[in-house]
């Protein structure tokens, strides 16, 4: 009836279409379970190969799980999970895998088998493995919750001490985190202790409850995780300095191209010209620095510097114009400013050369046979060219200002917006 295993018959019965759907999810799976294969395979290689080459064992397979985050069209901050998870499929867990391998587990579930077994002894880890795998149809039915609650139950069963262990050393990773949301918002994470975790959210759903006041009730207790966190009501006006990059036409209200807010989504216009009058009503700072933009594409103008280091006004340009770090697939916040040709090596200190970078990204660079090549395509955008040890080659083009529309004129300005309470 399908002319290909993708293809769907218009006049394909619900049935049938269901058979589609189930059959794709379990090639998804099968994908999955040889993508595993093949990087416990390629760790393997490289070992051996850099072993060959002479390089220390303290030093091989480094970069080897970025390259493999790259060829899965990842962000290279999951590129440990993917070799990690290949690894312990291939030569400690072969049920979970055969399991994957079958469609009977997803990709997400395998992982969460993983990573609950990942305290245990090897020995132990096969026997949480056989027990939990070795029978597909006893994982029939099991959603994500179930799946990681039988697997901490038999881990704990094998060695409690192990998972208790790990329990305690949970904490070191509390971190807190932000990202983009639609429409102007912006999500606030933290990961932290369940008991705490658990009080934070009650204590603010126990004021939502208590204190009806007309709002929503999801507002209510974002209002009051703000108040509690800052100390000011939700109310009051926010101190703060933010870098808003946005066309003249945009800056005056000719113009409704979206600006460029660092470390954040673009913005409408009107919205940005509304926190910018906002600041000024509010007695705040607001300073004025012009730059200078290709009229077709809004990408930044080059600027360059005679040290090594990247002075604070180069790296600042840097940080607006890359916006997120520069290896392709990779949303993480910039920590570093790098030289893209090394300044060992010649590497010029100027914003042709200059990528913004996570830190994890600034270091597999250095890994052996890692290469990236920085220039300005005839367009005048930013690209960076990351070239790995097997001579795959990733492109990244810097996005442009003024939210991708085109620049009508050449100015484009930096409104640093200083705004006082």
């Amino acid at each position: 009836m399908f002319e290909s295993l993708f293809d769907v018959d218009p006049g394909a019965s619900q049935a049938e279409l269901r058979d589609v759907i189930e059959r794709c999810e379990r090639l998804k799976s099968a994908a999955a379970a040889a993508q595993a294969r093949a990087a416990a395979q390629w760790a393997t290689a490289r070992r051996d190969a850099e072993a060959t080459a002479g390089i220390p064992a303290s030093r091989r397979g480094r970069g080897l799980a970025a390259e493999i985050a790259l060829a899965r069209r990842d962000s290279t901050t999951n590129g440990d999970r993917h070799l990690g998870m290949g690894k312990a499929l291939v030569h400690e867990m072969p049920y979970t895998l055969a399991a994957l391998e079958a469609g009977v587990l997803s990709e997400w579930r395998a992982t969460i088998i993983v990573a609950e077994s990942a305290c245990l002894t090897v020995q132990d880890r096969g026997r949480l493995d056989r027990e939990m795998c070795s029978e597909p149809a006893r994982l029939d039915g099991l959603g994500n919750k179930r799946i990681r609650a039988e697997a901490k139950k038999i881990a704990y069963r094998l060695d409690p001490h192990a998972v208790v262990e790990r329990a305690r050393k949970v904490p070191r990773d509390s971190t807190v985190s932000t990202r983009p949301a639609p429409d102007n918002m912006v999500y606030v994470t933290a990961l932290m202790p369940l008991t705490q975790g658990i009080a934070c959210y009650a204590s603010l759903k126990r004021e939502a409850d208590t204190h009806p006041d007309g709002r929503p009730r999801g507002q209510v207790m974002t209002d009051t995780m703000y108040a509690r966190i800052t100390g000011r009501s939700a109310a009051e006006a926010v101190p703060m300095t933010v870098n808003v990059v946005l066309s003249d036409e945009a800056l005056i209200g000719t113009g409704d191209a979206a600006a460029a807010v660092q470390d954040h989504d673009p913005i409408p216009a009107e919205v940005a010209r509304r926190l910018i009058a906002d600041a000024v009503d509010a007695q705040g700072l607001v300073e004025l620095r012009r730059l200078y933009a290709a009229p077709t594409t809004g990408a930044l103008v080059a600027m360059e510097s005679r040290t090594r280091a990247f002075p604070a006004g180069l790296a600042q340009f840097i940080r607006l114009r890359d916006q997120i770090c520069r290896t392709p697939f990779c949303d993480t916040p910039i920590r570093h400013i790098d030289h893209a040709e090394p300044h060992r090596r010649g590497g010029r200190t100027d914003a042709c050369n200059g990528r913004g970078s996570c830190e994890r990204c600034n270091y597999t660079k250095e890994a052996p046979g890692w290469r990236v090549r920085t220039y300005f395509d005839p367009r005048g955008r930013h690209v960076a060219e990351h070239i790995t040890p097997t001579g795959a080659v990733y492109r990244s083009t810097a996005p442009p200002i003024a939210g991708g529309l085109r620049v009508l004129s050449r100015d484009v300005h930096l409104v640093t917006v200083h705004r006082a309470a």
